[in-house]
């Protein structure tokens, strides 16, 4: 009967530990994609050529962060 509870109260810890990790994970993984990734990519469509794809990136990504502070 004790393993049971033990077990249980086990899962339940786990559980809330391993919720924990993943939002730890996806903050760190959009700070990371905003701040490094998706400038990198804008840098490289320039140089390499893309303007007229990073140019409507960079657009939609301004007026949302607009939209966003507001």
């Amino acid at each position: 009967m004790i393993e049971i509870l033990f077990f249980i109260l086990f899962i339940a810890v786990f559980g809330k530990i391993l919720g924990f990790i993943l939002s730890a994970t996806w903050g760190l993984f959009k700070i990371l994609l905003y701040i490094v990734l998706l400038p990198a990519i804008l840098l490289l469509l320039v140089f390499g050529g893309f303007l007229y794809i990073a140019l409507p990136i960079l657009i939609v990504i301004g007026v949302l962060s607009l939209i966003e502070s507001v």
